[in-house]
């Protein structure tokens, strides 16, 4: 999806900025709850210390407009356009996505908010100041593959989640984001399936998902 913007040929200030949420902020219980048990689970796996959990959205600003950039799941509701969603895909199985209970929106919501942003971590974490930058994250973002939440359809290591998302749109629209790390003692799960499908040539090829 290519957003349009219809404004004089000098760019005013653009950023495109990150934040860090912690997993399951904002009450819900069975997030927060689930996310612990997991993430002890891997650290008992991988013989470390467990580290807190966190969760990523994007804000970008260009040429006086404000986008949210974020992965929300379950759908909440059929009225998709009033928050911005521009793909969905199936959760855990694609036979169920037919319930919106097993479907997970991407969103860029013009002028949306990013629940929990108040208690996000070290944020908002600027990424770049450079408006043709922000304009390619935005041009992006329609594009983003709808992998399996909860699954690793292309071998990354890891399940494809909601940081996927986020990784997967800075990875494809040039920025860094092998150098982008999250807060101190903090873990991103899914970040490194997100780079893994970024740099892919078309990661929902039969060939690439489903082995």
């Amino acid at each position: 999806m290519k957003y349009e913007h219809h404004f004089g040929t000098d760019d005013p200030a653009a950023a495109v900025q990150l934040y860090w949420i912690p997993l399951g902020a904002g009450g819900v219980g069975f997030v927060r709850f689930n996310g612990r048990v997991y993430e002890v689970v891997q650290a008992r796996l991988e013989h470390r210390r467990r580290l807190d959990l966190y969760h990523t959205a994007l804000e970008v600003h260009l040429e006086g407009c404000r986008y949210t950039i974020e992965n929300g799941w379950p759908s909440p509701n059929a009225d998709i356009a009033s928050r911005g969603v521009v793909a969905e895909g199936p959760v855990f199985s694609r036979a169920l996505m037919r319930y919106r209970l097993f479907r997970y929106e991407v969103r860029c919501w013009h002028d949306g908010k990013i629940p929990d942003a108040h208690l996000a971590v070290d944020s908002p974490q600027l990424l770049t100041e450079d408006p043709q930058q922000a304009r390619r994250v935005l041009d992006c973002v329609g594009s983003t593959p709808t992998l399996t939440w909860g699954r690793d359809e292309i071998g990354a290591g890891e399940m494809w989640n909601s940081n996927s998302v986020t990784a997967w749109v800075l990875g494809r629209s040039g920025l860094p984001v092998d150098t982008i790390h999250p807060p101190s003692h903090g873990r991103v799960p899914g970040w490194m399936a997100g780079i893994r499908a970024a740099n892919l040539s078309n990661p929902t090829e039969p060939d690439v998902v489903g082995r």
